[in-house]
């Protein structure tokens, strides 16, 4: 238990610290190289465009965090007495978290990135964080490849070159013909692709449990639920504002008929 309320702590320390470093870079390092352009006199200049689409994405992801941590699943003060014995909830749609020490509505996880429960109020809020998450460390790697093939004056035109990177850039690296500042972009490159892979399996993983009106808790203990439309399962996780909800960090708006069938 000391470990897991360890990790519930260095985890978001660690997004967070991945965050400001890719923003860094962003900010000092491929946008000043964007602005070396000759088109860069344009309005619409590639450092521009670039800017305001990583902002955009950086909003988002960071914002749905934040929301993700505020709007906590509800905790049902009727389940008090199953905590103290833990024994199982009621319902199958709620869950003792031994970390959080509390029981929550429509359990699925503990995200230790969060540090938070997922569950009925912050679900929407996760998923777009996935997604924008993996979004904004995809095209962080994009831009690092672009900077990397201007500054070493490497081709990513073979499909394996990206593989071959790291291994080259190490031996370089200690021959003292790749910078350490090179290195660190080559470091993230990898850092970037890991998370946006494992953020999109994520988010695409639990778009489809909603489509089926399903928690990861139940699934993990082989709950069966009951068969719904796929379209009244995804409204009442992103509920009607599901659009501006996608372009704007906003709260969890799912419809009030779902929450009273809940509890």
């Amino acid at each position: 238990m000391l470990a897991l309320r360890l990790l519930n702590v260095v985890a978001p320390a660690y997004f967070l610290c991945i965050s400001l470093v890719t923003f860094v870079l962003q900010l000092f390092l491929f946008l000043p190289s964007m602005r070396e352009d000759p088109a860069a006199a344009r309005l619409f200049s590639p450092a521009l465009l670039h800017g305001a689409l990583f902002l955009f994405l950086s909003a988002n992801a960071l914002g749905n965090y934040v929301l993700v941590i505020q709007n906590s699943p509800d905790d049902l003060g009727a389940c008090q007495g199953a905590s103290a014995t833990m024994a199982p909830c009621p319902s199958p749609s709620t869950h003792f978290c031994r970390v959080c020490a509390r029981v929550t509505l429509r359990h699925d996880h503990h995200c230790f990135f969060t540090g938070n429960c997922i569950g009925s109020r912050n679900m929407r809020n996760f998923v777009l964080f996935c997604l924008y998450t993996s979004l904004a460390c995809l095209y962080s790697m994009v831009a690092g490849v672009a900077y990397i093939s201007a500054v070493l004056s490497i081709s990513f035109a073979h499909p394996l070159a990206f593989l071959t990177l790291l291994p080259t850039s190490i031996s370089q690296f200690f021959s003292g013909a790749v910078l350490g500042s090179e290195m660190f972009v080559i470091l993230m490159l990898y850092l970037w692709f890991a998370i946006g892979l494992a953020c999109a399996g994520f988010c695409c993983h639990q778009l489809l449990l909603i489509l089926r009106g399903q928690t990861r808790h139940q699934l993990r203990k082989g709950v069966a639920v009951r068969a719904r439309p796929w379209r009244k399962n995804l409204q009442e996780v992103f509920g009607k504002r599901w659009l501006l909800g996608l372009l704007v960090p906003m709260f969890n708006v799912g419809s009030e008929s779902s929450k009273l069938q809940d509890k």
